[in-house]
């Protein structure tokens, strides 16, 4: 069976074609439409696809979109970097221009679902994977399935208030997470952005140094929040911004050692992801082949 895995993004759609055994056959990338509306968006995909699959041999798709998804897979609920994005049935368009069954899921739970299939939770039941980049996402396994509660839309692990007083979130709420871990947050912070700020750090550059540690700290303290409740046996960690984990990382140990007791770490790991960019469009065609294959 074959299938397409698409990865909505603010800034790019990835798009690939899989077989079951997870090869990818084809893959594109396009820029994603400014504004990114709706009706945008889906006909930017539309336009795509035939160039991954000119031969017809996709027999379903899955979409990540940034934001939940409803509990049957057709509608974004919520599109948080993209522009309004408000219960858009995506699912249902693009199933209907294609003919093709579409299930769409939010990106970060395809990333995880890309990283238990192929990358760095294979094998592990219980695991939560943190997304970096331009938002913050997550991801939650439990039992070796894909946790999104009751209507779908749980895991929004980057959501989760870090300062109650902190910067306005997308959201609504306030000091979330990603309000202090995104890339347009060290942008805004420092200047810089995270690639600049990784080669000042490796040519020890002390500004640069303290402040991936101060960062470490506050990822740090998300963590030991979900690990609390959820007691991963492990922690992936991905996104753009885990390129710099060998400056940060030291620093999350040192706020979970000193925040979670040792009943509720027992034995836990934090690595990085290792799908890439890839890990959404990845988990987007699992995703598929669990539902229509």
């Amino acid at each position: 069976m074959e299938v397409l895995g698409i990865d909505v993004g603010g800034t790019a759609i990835k798009l690939g074609r899989f077989d079951d055994r997870g090869n990818c056959l084809q893959s594109l990338t396009i820029d994603t439409p400014q504004p990114s509306l709706p009706e945008a968006v889906q006909d930017a995909i539309l336009v795509a696809i035939p160039e991954i699959d000119s031969g017809g041999r996709a027999q379903a798709i899955g979409i990540g979109t940034p934001g939940p998804a409803d509990r049957d897979g057709k509608i974004a609920i919520l599109g948080i970097n993209l522009v309004g994005w408000d219960h858009v049935p995506l699912g249902v368009w693009i199933e209907t221009a294609t003919g093709l069954p579409t299930v769409i899921a939010n990106d970060a739970n395809c990333a995880g679902v890309g990283e238990h299939w192929l990358g760095a939770a294979r094998g592990v039941d219980n695991f939560i994977l943190l997304t970096l980049g331009t938002g913050v996402g997550g991801a939650i396994f439990i039992n070796g399935s894909l946790f999104t509660g009751s209507y779908g839309a749980a895991g929004e692990l980057g959501l989760v208030s870090l300062r109650p007083d902190g910067p306005a979130c997308r959201s609504g709420n306030q000091g979330s997470l990603e309000q202090h871990l995104s890339i347009g947050s060290i942008q805004t912070r420092t200047g810089k952005t995270p690639a600049e700020l990784s080669a000042l750090a490796a040519a020890g550059d002390g500004a640069a140094l303290a402040f991936w540690r101060s960062y470490g700290r506050d990822l740090g303290i998300g963590l030991a929040n979900h690990i609390y409740v959820l007691t991963p046996e492990l922690i992936a960690i991905g996104g753009g911004i885990c390129a710099a984990s060998e400056f940060f990382l030291d620093a999350v140990w040192e706020e979970i050692d000193r925040r979670v007791v040792p009943s509720s770490r027992v034995g836990l790991k934090i690595v990085q992801a290792e799908l890439g960019n890839q890990a959404g469009m990845v988990g987007a065609a699992r995703l598929a082949l669990d539902k229509f294959g």
